[in-house]
């Protein structure tokens, strides 16, 4: 019995001293996007929806929630942020060629779609990132439109 206690005890200093330490966050400028949101121009409806349900994985600035206070809460949610950065990251938008940004561009939409982005873990917690028919609607036609600008420009040159 001792050493279960012993091993408990250990386990819950373990994890207290982990609370003090934490992963770097993703505290960028928002301001990162702009070129993202002037080059893409989306309608002022799906500009809020890419604010409130886009940009915390897929650029440079999350909007942290209370619990990312708490190891190992911490640890999942940067490895999701990463994620997020690696499929698409609009805070480096003008580094993507034309032909990436017109395959990005059908990603999203196909994703949003198809009902897989925003994650349904992200979702849980925030509510208001949870999409509407006319919202998937509204992102989805915004963006073939800006898919095909792109297409048509690489055609171009």
């Amino acid at each position: 019995m001792k050493i279960v206690k012993k091993g408990l005890l250990s386990i819950a200093i373990v994890l207290i001293l982990a609370q003090f330490v934490g992963p770097k966050k993703n505290d960028g400028a928002l301001t990162t996007v702009d070129a993202f949101l002037t080059e893409t121009n989306p309608p002022a409806d799906v500009k809020k929806i890419l604010e409130t349900t886009c940009f915390d994985c897929h650029s440079a600035k999350t909007s942290y929630p209370w619990y990312n206070a708490i190891t190992p809460i911490n640890y999942w949610l940067e490895e999701h942020i990463k994620d997020g950065k690696k499929h698409l990251n609009f805070s480096k938008w003008n580094d993507y060629s034309l032909k990436k940004k017109a395959h990005k561009m059908d990603e999203l939409y196909e994703e949003v779609e198809a009902g897989e982005m925003p994650l349904k873990s992200y979702t849980w917690t925030h509510a208001e990132a949870r999409l509407t028919q006319d919202q998937i609607l509204a992102v989805v036609a915004w963006g073939k439109r800006v898919q095909r600008e792109y297409k048509q420009q690489t055609i171009v040159k």
